[in-house]
Order: structure tokens, then C-alpha cells, then sequence
């Protein structure tokens, strides 16, 4: 089967095969190692020398404790939104209790960075910004240095939902400023979900000596401390962990820059072959994702029908379209354990199956 969605992605046989290792004490020294081995190694491929934590749950876990662990009831933070993900991190920090400032962008274009700068200039009281770097329901990717570069000027608190970037395309996590960073096992990482990985900064810690929002599973000081015995507060992911310590030795033996470019080289290569289907992406090329490409149903494309047949008949999963493009367009992820020959047996299938959902292109 071909898997392109945004994820869960598909995972190396060697990778699978770790997940059958029978289970350890979470508490004992072997799991002591593979935290260690596994922290450094996210460390470097954050490129951060601040701590970086896993905790056990999905990415949007990762986004509330980000959240709980820096602000208090009443902060007033700006949240920079446009897709899905980015309505979602203004949503969490509303339900505990945070001044939300929406700024607001049309789903399919990338962040102005000089709105961001506006916003910023016109509101000494916001305490942090939130901020998708690569927008997954719409597949464009936000220019984070430029944000950063603002954010930094104005000397505000960065938080980073990177859940679909981060070790796919380039985030130098301390050389943008980024306080929080998060991303997700099951994206980029080669690995099944059931982990989201966090860096926390200097300037982070000192948010959460003053943070004042409930938390109790994602206490960042409670990871730290059980971090350093080799343990995590609560009963992690045992084969979540077997997996991710696999894929990194992976992704070590690679290489940042290298898998940066193959990320790049496949995306570009999905983009031209979805436009020489006579299809039309739906984010401009310019901010276009390297990990996901959205594509328009248009031309009389049924893209629900076209889904159903090419999972039914073409063994290939790509994904829909969420909340207002549902049925407007489908997506195809690109991230993680992917190569040319990939690209090119989801174009075969679509081809086949375009005209039994009704295009006409």
C-alpha cells in the first residue's frame, strides 16, 4: 500500500521490526539509555543546546504543553493563523485561559511577517507568539526565520508548532530564537505516533517559573527532573521509543543536510507532476510545503470519489481536505520515509483514476 498522507507515515522494515522487542523497565537502565541516546540526537536535529523532551502523546499534546508550561490565565498572546493548525493552537490557549489575538491569514497563502510586525508594534501587552511553521491542512510552509527575526525585535516569547516540519525542512531552533518547538513522531521522524518532542529555551524556563496554568501531566520541570535520572514523570511509549531510537540512527547516518534536500527534490518533483496531470496546487509554489502538497479539486473532480477509488482499487491513501476544504481539495504527504519511486506510483494511480472521479482536465 501506498501511505501518503500527512501521517502517520510509513515506517522501514527495520523500524517495524524493533517495535517486536519485548518490554523494558521504564525505570531501569536500559530505558536510561535509549532516553539519553535518543535526546541527544533530537538535540542536534533541533539544532538547539537547550533541553528537548519527549513526551507521550500526539503532537497536539505537545502544542497544550507548550502552552501550560509558559503562559498564564490572562496573558495576552498573538496566535498567527492560517490553516488549521494554527486555528487550533489560538483554541487551546483560549480554553486555559489566555487573551487570544488572532491574526489571520487566507487559508492557501503563507504569514506576513510585516502583519506580524504591525500587531506587535501595536500591542506592547503580548507576552508570546504562537506560531505554525509549516501549515499541514493547506501545505504551506510560513517563513519562520522572518517571523523570528520580528518576534526577536520586539522580544517576545516564540513558540513553535513545527509538528509537520521539523527534521524534514530546515529549523535551527536556537539561531531563530525559538523558545518551545514541537513536533510529532509519526511525521517526519520514521516512527509510529504516540511521542511529541518539545525544546524548551532559557527564556522558556523563565516563563514557566512564572507560568500559573494547570498542569500536571505536562509539567516541564517534572520531565527535567525525571530526564535526569534516565526516566520520564509518567509511563512512556516503550515501542514508540524502540522505533524512534531506529529511525534516528537513520536519520543520523543521512544527514540534516541531505535529508533537507530530498525533502526539497520530492516535493518539487510532486508539485511538477501534479501540474503535469493538468491539476492545480492549492498553495502558491512560493510557500509551497517540501513535507505536503494540496491539490485543488477542480475541473469536475469528485476529490471524495477520487479518494475512495484510488484506496479501493489503486491500494494508495492520500488524505482530504479539513474543515472549510473538506471536498476541495486532497493532499499528498511527502515526509519521512519517502523517495522518487514513491512519487511516482501515486501519479500512476492518479492518473487511472482521475477520470473515473469526473475530471476533465
Amino acid at each position: 500500500m501506498q501511505l501518503r498522507i500527512p501521517g502517520p507515515t510509513p515506517l522501514p522494515d527495520e523500524i517495524l521490526q524493533t517495535m517486536t522487542r519485548q518490554m523494558i523497565n521504564h525505570r531501569g537502565p536500559q530505558f536510561a539509555e535509549i532516553i539519553h541516546k535518543v535526546t541527544d540526537i533530537l538535540k542536534a536535529m533541533f539544532q538547539t543546546e537547550g533541553d528537548v523532551f519527549l513526551l507521550t502523546c500526539s503532537g497536539t499534546g505537545g502544542m497544550e504543553a507548550a502552552i501550560v508550561n509558559t503562559l498564564s490565565p490572562g496573558d495576552k498572546v498573538l496566535v498567527v493563523a492560517n490553516g488549521a493548525f494554527g486555528d487550533r493552537f489560538a483554541d487551546i490557549a483560549e480554553i486555559f485561559g489566555a487573551h487570544v489575538e488572532r491574526l489571520s491569514f487566507e487559508w492557501g497563502t503563507a504569514v506576513d511577517p510585516q502583519e506580524v510586525r504591525r500587531a506587535l508594534s501595536n500591542d506592547a501587552g503580548i507576552k508570546a507568539v504562537l506560531v505554525t511553521h509549516n501549515e499541514t491542512s493547506t501545505a504551506v510552509t510560513n517563513d519562520l526565520a522572518a517571523i523570528s527575526a520580528v518576534v526577536q525585535e520586539y522580544e517576545k516569547l516564540l513558540i513553535v508548532d513545527a509538528i509537520s516540519s521539523l527534521g524534514c525542512i530546515d529549523l535551527p531552533t536556537d539561531k531563530w530564537g525559538c523558545d518551545v518547538v514541537i513536533t510529532g513522531s509519526q511525521k517526519g521522524w520514521m516512527a509510529p505516533p504516540g511521542l511529541a518532542m518539545v525544546s524548551v529555551s532559557d527564556r522558556a524556563w523563565q516563563a514557566q517559573a512564572q507560568a500559573k496554568m494547570p498542569k500536571y501531566y505536562w509539567d516541564f520541570a517534572k520531565a527535567k527532573k525525571f530526564l535526569e535520572k534516565g526516566q520520564t514523570p509518567w509511563t512512556p511509549a516503550v515501542s514508540t521509543f524502540y522505533a524512534l531510537d531506529a529511525a534516528l540512527e537513520l536519520l543520523q547516518r543521512e544527514g540534516l543536510k541531505n535529508i533537507f534536500a530530498r525533502h526539497a527534490r520530492i516535493a518539487a518533483k510532486a508539485r511538477e507532476a501534479v501540474k503535469s496531470l493538468g491539476l492545480s496546487l492549492f498553495a502558491d509554489e512560493s510557500c509551497a510545503s517540501n513535507t505536503i502538497t494540496a491539490v485543488k479539486a477542480t475541473k469536475g473532480l469528485d476529490s471524495k470519489k477520487l479518494l475512495k477509488i484510488l484506496r479501493e482499487e489503486y491500494d494508495t491513501v492520500l488524505a482530504g481536505g479539513q474543515q472549510r476544504l473538506d471536498g476541495k481539495i486532497f493532499r499528498i504527504g511527502h515526509l519521512g520515509y519517502v523517495n522518487e519511486g514513491d512519487i511516482d506510483a501515486v501519479i500512476e494511480a492518479l492518473k487511472a483514476a482521475l477520470p473515473q472521479a469526473g475530471f476533465s482536465g
